[in-house]
């Protein structure tokens, strides 16, 4: 179990970036939150294992592509403090 920190940029508010992440997110082992930031980028912190979060953000670049410009993450060992997967504010 890891927990990923991701940070997205680019026109990734407005367009439905945070309920495509939740609804993507609910297909895998996985839980955290995603969330906007003042900055106009998305934030998305997810825990569990490796292979689930790397499915995950896939899907997310795959499904979202276009919207994103970079990607930045950072790795950290999961802190088991989410329950599910969902928006933070």
């Amino acid at each position: 179990m890891i927990q990923k920190r991701f940070h997205f940029t680019g026109t990734v508010q407005g367009v439905g970036f945070r309920y495509t992440a939740c609804r993507i997110a609910n297909e895998y082992a996985i839980t955290g939150y995603v969330r906007n930031l003042s900055d106009g980028s998305v934030e998305c912190v997810v825990e569990g294992p490796a292979e689930e979060i790397g499915a995950f953000l896939d899907r997310i670049k795959k499904d979202m592509g276009g919207y994103i410009r970079r990607t930045t993450e950072q790795t950290a060992p999961a802190t088991g403090q989410w329950r599910e997967f969902g928006m933070a504010y």
